[in-house]
C-alpha cells in the first residue's frame, strides 16, 4: 500500500481541486452564465451537464438518467481501480495517468450523486466554434488518457515470438542465404 500512496495522493488532489473549483463557481456564477478570460477565446461558466463526457445525452432525458450515468461511472471507476492495483511497481507512467483518471471520474461522480448532473466551467471557443464546456475532473481524465496513449506508443514493438529453438531468419519463406 505504501508505493500507493503517491499515486492515492494524487488522485486525492484531483478530487479536492476539482469539487474546490466547482463550488467556487457555483457561488459566483449564476447558472448559464459565461464570464470572459480571454476575449475570442476562454470564458468561464456555469452549467450543468447532465449527460456523459462532453455532454453526450445531456438531452436524452431518459428514465433514471442520473443513477444510470452514476452506476456507468462507479463500474467504470471499479474497472480501473482494479487494473491500478495489479500494475507493477515500475508502471509509473500509466499509474499516474490512471491516477489523473481515477481522481476526475470520482469528482464528476460525487456530482451526479449529490446533485443529479456534473458543473462544468471551462468554456473554449474561436468565433462561431465552440468546444462543449469542462472541468478540472473532464481535465484530468483528459491528459489520464493522453498519458496512457503515450505510454503504449513508446512501448518496443516484439515480434511474434517464433516456436523455441527455430532461427526465425532460417525459417522466412523465400530467404534466401
Amino acid at each position: 500500500m505504501r508505493r500507493l500512496k503517491p499515486y492515492l495522493a494524487l488522485l486525492g488532489a484531483v478530487v479536492l481541486l476539482d469539487q474546490v473549483t466547482k463550488a467556487i463557481v457555483v457561488r459566483a456564477i449564476e447558472l448559464h452564465d459565461y464570464r470572459s478570460i480571454i476575449d475570442g477565446l476562454l470564458s468561464l461558466s456555469h452549467v450543468h451537464n447532465r449527460g456523459a463526457a462532453f455532454g453526450v445525452l445531456s438531452d436524452a432525458r431518459l428514465p433514471h438518467q442520473p443513477e444510470l450515468l452514476a452506476a456507468l461511472s462507479l463500474a467504470a471507476l471499479v474497472a480501473i481501480a482494479y487494473y491500478f492495483v495489479r500494475l507493477p511497481a515500475s508502471a509509473r507512467l500509466p499509474r499516474v495517468a490512471l491516477a489523473l483518471v481515477l481522481g476526475g471520474a470520482v469528482g464528476n461522480l460525487i456530482d451526479r450523486v449529490r446533485l443529479g448532473h456534473v458543473v462544468d466551467f471551462v468554456h473554449v471557443y474561436w468565433r462561431q466554434h465552440a468546444w462543449p464546456d469542462f472541468n478540472v475532473a473532464d481535465s484530468a481524465i483528459t491528459i489520464g488518457v493522453v498519458l496512457l496513449i503515450l505510454d503504449i506508443l513508446r512501448q518496443p514493438r516484439t515480434e511474434k515470438s517464433e516456436a523455441p529453438g527455430i532461427d526465425a531468419a532460417a525459417s522466412t519463406p523465400g530467404r534466401i542465404d
